[in-house]
């Protein structure tokens, strides 16, 4: 996602094994989904990276110095392509746990509001 017109994804790297059965839809997604997406992305860096013995990721560096990572063994090509998606469109930020459902800069002096409240 962009944060004020920038992508905040620099850089995505696609790790996989070329011997592996897990890494066989992260291979498919390399001959078939990746060029094109390559192709529509040309603000992202995109580097294939050969990891034998281990399962397939995605990894994502961010602007803000943060990286996710996400396994993605045993998945098919468009699986994949939906995470690599995914990890274009996110900013990057750490995710947060909200205390209350209700979320505001001035809170109310009574108390929040339910449709509980007797009257």
């Amino acid at each position: 996602m962009a944060l004020r017109g920038v992508w905040q994804l620099q850089k995505l790297i696609v790790s996989y094994s070329d011997w592996g059965g897990s890494s066989r839809g992260i291979r498919a997604f390399m001959e078939s989904h990746l060029p094109a997406f390559k192709e529509s992305n040309p603000q992202l860096e995109v580097v294939v990276e050969l990891i034998r013995g281990q399962h397939p990721h995605l990894k994502g560096f961010y602007k803000n110095k943060n990286e996710r990572v996400i396994c993605v063994k045993n998945m098919t090509p468009e699986d994949v392509l939906h995470h690599a998606t995914r990890l274009r469109n996110a900013l990057g930020r750490k995710v947060l746990k909200l205390k209350t459902r209700h979320v505001t800069k001035h809170p109310s002096v009574q108390g929040t509001w339910t449709t509980d409240t007797e009257f």
